[in-house]
């Protein structure tokens, strides 16, 4: 049973009896967000922090959860805490899982490394991005036995993904997240004005330029000609011609169960169980690729009653806190995927710095749970907010 939340609060006082007059770490996420700022390159930042457009989809993203509010009980018996879920027969100290991120290595030097081993010692499992910045068996290595996911952008050479997807089976990932909301880039202000696309410097790639198939449409090896493997990557990458008959191909061409990640509207979930994704991914990917876009957790409701009850559903883009955690799971997910909050204490202090923001999460979610009258995430329906989600 959990304590969490006691044991990080005592520990972190204690370290006035020290001496200590602060805690070393920012202990909110605008803190942590405001450190990360000041720590990465302009252009980098922009490429983190900016969205698509307007930049409206990410701002409703947080309006939709402030909108949404917890209706605490009290004198309870919240003596023992549970927070564990169980996702794809795994189970899991905690409702939430770190969010597949690409180009770690403009965050942080040590990149995707850092984030994986910071999860494999948290008990959180981790989502590889395809445009991570170190190969999908090298994150393994890391991440021993830990539970780990990689996701997928399904690119325009059918062979190439098929290779992704064999290595992901081979290296010990146990579900495969196939995005479907980049067929294409967004229209990213941010990153036009810098010009800035960390591919086109070599960075992200690196499970293409180490994949034997990729390899094998190249005249030379990237090492030898690097510009040729990056602009062979672009002209793969995405596809706007990705369809439902080719996801129910990738669906039935991996032994790995697949979620489907990308999807706001019922419609979508309902036809993405139907050809046999065995869960979904409620998403509008942090507001990155369309704008003015419905908030993430306004989608939620809607798509839980479209699949029923058993489907699993996961959701992210916009939560920031333990109170976004908790009230996904009252709409509908089984837990939620952390984004930019990692992302921020990634480029703060790298391993350490996303161990210590993971540790206040687990910490706040266990404070925020006991507090509003509950003794297990298992517990928390929709009677658990107020809210208004007609739309």
């Amino acid at each position: 049973m959990s304590q969490y939340g006691l044991d990080t609060q005592f520990r972190m006082y204690r370290a006035a009896l020290s001496g200590q007059l602060q805690w070393d770490w920012p202990v909110d996420v605008k803190e942590w967000r405001r450190m990360a700022k000041n720590s990465m390159s302009k252009p980098a930042w922009g490429y983190l922090e900016g969205s698509a457009g307007t930049e409206g989809t990410r701002r409703e993203n947080r309006r939709a959860f402030e909108r949404i509010r917890i209706r605490s009980r009290m004198l309870q018996d919240v003596s023992d805490r549970d927070l564990t879920t169980d996702l794809l027969g795994q189970h899991l100290m905690a409702p939430f899982l770190l969010a597949p991120i690409g180009v770690q290595e403009i965050i942080h030097r040590e990149g995707d490394l850092a984030s994986a081993t910071a999860a494999r010692v948290s008990g959180v499992p981790y989502v590889l991005s395809t445009v991570s910045s170190h190969a999908i068996e090298a994150v393994a290595d890391v991440m021993g036995d830990a539970t780990r996911w990689f996701q997928l952008y399904p690119g325009r050479d059918p062979e190439v993904v098929k290779s992704l997807v064999r290595r992901a089976e081979q290296a010990g990932y146990s579900a495969l997240v196939v995005t479907v909301d980049t067929t294409m880039l967004g229209w990213r202000p941010r990153d036009l004005k810098n010009l800035y696309l960390p591919f086109l410097l070599g960075q992200g790639i690196a499970n293409f330029i180490s994949d034997p198939v990729f390899c094998a449409r190249l005249k030379r090896p990237p090492h030898e000609d690097m510009m040729a493997a990056i602009q062979e990557f672009l002209s793969i990458y995405v596809y706007p011609g990705f369809t439902w008959r080719d996801l129910k191909a990738l669906v039935q061409g991996t032994a790995l169960p697949v979620l489907v990640k990308g999807l706001t509207h019922p419609d979508d979930a309902k036809r993405a169980e139907a050809i046999g994704a065995q869960g979904v991914i409620v998403s509008n990917h942090g507001g990155r690729q369309v704008d003015g876009g419905i908030g993430a957790i306004d989608a939620l409701p809607r798509v839980r009653q479209a699949v029923g009850d058993d489907f699993l559903i996961l959701m992210d883009s916009g939560i920031r806190s333990a109170q976004d955690v908790l009230k996904a799971v009252a709409l509908g997910a089984q837990a939620v995927l952390i984004g930019r909050p990692y992302a921020y204490a990634l480029a703060v202090g790298g391993q350490a710095a996303v161990v210590e923001l993971l540790n206040q999460l687990l910490a706040e979610v266990d404070l925020q749970l006991a507090l509003s009258g509950y003794a297990a995430v298992k517990d928390i329906g929709p009677d658990y907010v107020a809210c208004d989600h007609s739309r």
